[in-house]
């Protein structure tokens, strides 16, 4: 935070001490602490994280975030400097462009692993919570469309993109087609699909689904 956003923050903070002397009467009443505590979560801070931002005990952090110790201004301001929010996201329903502000890093090798017989799953992103979308690189194990008992399908849309090897995709209503790296596909994850290696080497993709 900036500080030119610093000081309208305190700006802020004093109108709102003006108008409402009795602030920790209404602090409660909109039970500021779970909502110090959801905006936490959105910006992936732990407590700790968020102490060593603060300055303040992670005790202290947590009495206030389950309403167990009313905060003076002074500490309100603190929190809203290590936060990086205004008055007003601070004490309103969690806004959507503070959810927009969320960010992930992903890097090579990392991410829970998911093992199939057909394909090899590597989660990114995991650690969001509630997103729309859902990423994840597979490595295609499976060479024959036989190694599958049935077509996958699930809710939503798919985007897919080869990094590595090629593929021949499969679908219910199409001619199986070969994509080669950097060749990608659309289609609704509704329709049956499956993907299968035709590479010497287990091809790698990009998969990009929808969450519904």
């Amino acid at each position: 935070m900036n500080a030119h956003s610093l000081e309208a923050t305190s700006n802020l903070v004093a109108t709102h001490q003006r108008k409402h002397p009795d602030y920790l009467a209404t602090i409660e009443s909109e039970r500021l602490g779970p909502q110090i505590k959801r905006i936490r979560q959105v910006k992936n801070l732990t407590l700790k994280a968020l102490s060593q931002k603060s300055g303040l005990s992670e005790s202290t952090l947590s009495k206030i975030e389950n309403n167990r110790l009313s905060p003076s201004f002074q500490l309100l301001q603190t929190l809203l400097q290590a936060l990086e929010v205004t008055w007003s996201q601070l004490t309103s329903s969690l806004k959507p462009d503070l959810q927009l502000s969320r960010r992930s890093l992903t890097r090579k090798a990392e991410g829970p692993l998911h093992q199939t017989p057909s394909y090899a799953h590597r989660l990114l992103a995991h650690e969001i919570k509630q997103k729309k979308l859902l990423p994840f690189t597979s490595t295609i194990h499976a060479r024959s469309i036989d190694s599958f008992k049935d077509w996958v399908r699930h809710d939503g849309e798919e985007f897919l993109l080869v990094l590595s090897g090629a593929v021949e995709l499969h679908c219910e209503h199409y001619e199986p087609v070969r994509l080669e790296a950097g060749d990608s596909s659309y289609f609704d994850s509704s329709m049956g699909h499956a993907l299968v290696s035709v590479s010497e080497d287990d091809a790698e993709v990009l998969w990009v689904a929808s969450l519904n």
